[in-house]
């Protein structure tokens, strides 16, 4: 995340998963690593087991010394889920009025969704897509609004929202939605957390709307030149692996196959390895290079 898709401070982000494909334990690992003064959580409409699970093992007490976390499980009423998540903003607004740099985690954007469909549907709204009435994709921006920048020099709020691609459908509405009003999308590949790859981040998939205006040229030269040598092989990967291409056919498809154990080893991460942003960036030019005058035309 700190090398190819740079977060900024007061950003709003989409994580896109479905389930079992290490959701958690990304945000987790974003709690106790991150710089920011303080971290509010809030899980929304999760199993009971998991909240437990999650402050205990996931935040531990390196974590929890300095989070917020507001627990509205999948057993309440639709009423006081939608209340967990704009109460977990509101402890977000306050801290951010301090003057302090607050990581709010919401998971999952999804299950505030639905509440408000049980609600919409309750009193006799109709149903629009998918069986979500509109008062849904009304109240999704009004929430992640909520996060940002206060006055230059002040406090903020930079945002992770959790989104639930129920069977990896990415046109789910509100999938949809949401990356529409958020300002970038993370999103987790299943078939990554299957082979062991974690994070299962899909970098082909992900993007950060705000990293060209906050990284330097060189940065992100050297990211643009990582997706391009990742992409190249993932397009040839069938190939590669029946032993059909030939080495020598194609001067970039030979590069990225000289890169790309180098490349899979920088993408992945241990759940207890703490990389910093200025760690992550000068391994990343340490693989790649600054040099992209032999770029992938």
């Amino acid at each position: 995340i700190n090398a190819l898709l740079t977060v900024g401070q007061g950003q709003r982000m989409g994580l896109f998963a479905g389930s079992g494909v290490g959701k958690s334990v990304l945000l987790g690992m974003m709690t106790r690593y991150t710089n920011a003064d303080v971290v509010v959580v809030g899980l929304i409409g999760e199993r009971g087991r998991e909240v437990k699970e999650f402050i205990e093992d996931i935040l531990g007490e390196e974590g929890l010394a300095r989070s917020a976390v507001v627990a509205a499980p999948a057993d309440t009423s639709p009423l006081m889920r939608m209340h967990g998540a704009m109460l977990a903003a509101s402890i977000a607004e306050y801290f951010r009025d301090q003057g302090l740099r607050v990581l709010l985690l919401m998971d999952s954007l999804t299950r505030y969704a639905q509440a408000q469909r049980e609600i919409g549907l309750a009193i006799g709204e109709p149903p629009a897509t998918k069986g979500y009435p509109p008062s849904v994709f009304a109240r999704l921006p009004q929430l992640v609004e909520r996060a940002g920048n206060a006055g230059r020099g002040e406090g903020s709020i930079t945002a992770f929202y959790t989104v639930l691609t129920e069977g990896d459908d990415q046109q789910d509405p509100v999938a949809d939605s949401a990356r529409a009003i958020l300002d970038g999308h993370i999103v987790l590949s299943r078939s990554l957390a299957e082979s062991g790859h974690y994070p299962a981040i899909d970098i082909e998939a992900s993007a950060s709307r705000a990293m060209l205006n906050i990284t330097d040229d060189a940065h992100v030269r050297a990211s643009q030149r990582l997706r391009r040598l990742y992409a190249t092989y993932r397009r040839n990967e069938d190939l590669i692996n029946v032993g059909a291409y030939q080495h020598g056919s194609d001067a970039s498809v030979d590069e990225a196959i000289a890169y790309h154990s180098s490349i899979m080893r920088f993408l992945g991460q241990d759940i207890g390895e703490a990389v910093s942003f200025r760690d992550a960036v000068a391994e990343l030019h340490d693989l790649i290079g600054e040099d992209t005058g032999a770029s992938l035309a």
